[in-house]
């Protein structure tokens, strides 16, 4: 368990110390080249669901937020649990590192309202500003940052659907959370995945004839 803990302690201080910078140094929608053209410090805030999508005004907001805090508690009981039941590392750590990035972006949701003034496209945010934050509690946004648009173009004519638009691989923008949280579901996937497989031994053969005795 103590190395669980410190995998989501190092996930979370990591993501919110890059968060804290983005949000202190960047204007809104700003970016900074990391590798050429497919690799973006890129500052968006997300303030609803994943990509973006919205519900429900300041309400769904509010709700939105209590569901990722009872979502959080119900995954700390479940990794609780796998630990005392000796459950593999990939499984724990998977676990773990879901945590990890489902904790990173509550704290936005939840604080960053409150603790930071308004990013926009000519002012940076200022910390614990003297008017108050951009939102209260529960209604913050998260922070987003990694672009990696490593192919543009447009796409050929013959496809069905999307044939001769625009169109940019890899296009969302996340965060290291966000990337946590993938990273997890994978290895507990693979965990799963092999679980089947760890107890299966190839049988030794038990016919064995004894040469002639002479």
């Amino acid at each position: 368990m103590k190395r669980a803990l410190l995998l989501i302690l190092l996930v979370l201080v990591a993501d919110q110390a890059l968060k804290v910078w983005v949000k202190l140094n960047f204007y809104y929608d700003g970016a900074i080249p990391l590798f050429g053209d497919w690799a973006y410090l890129h500052f968006i805030e997300n303030r609803g669901m994943a990509f973006g999508m919205e519900f429900g005004g300041r309400w769904g907001k509010l709700v939105l937020s209590l569901l990722r805090v009872a979502a959080v508690i119900g995954i700390g009981v479940v990794l609780r649990r796998m630990v005392r039941q000796r459950a593999s590392a990939l499984q724990v750590y998977g676990v773990a590192l879901i945590l990890a990035g489902a904790l990173g972006n509550i704290i936005d949701s939840t604080f960053y309202g409150v603790i930071f003034s308004q990013s926009t496209l000519f002012e940076k945010a200022v910390l614990f500003p003297p008017e108050g934050g951009y939102a209260t509690l529960f209604h913050g946004a998260v922070v987003d940052m990694f672009y990696f648009p490593i192919w543009e173009g447009r796409l050929p004519q013959w496809l069905p659907v999307w044939g001769g638009q625009h169109f940019t691989f890899f296009q969302p923008v996340f965060n290291l959370a966000d990337a946590a949280i993938t990273v997890g579901i994978g290895l507990f996937i693979i965990a799963q995945w092999r679980k089947p497989h760890e107890g299966t031994v190839a049988a030794a053969p038990t016919d064995v004839t004894s040469p002639p005795m002479a």
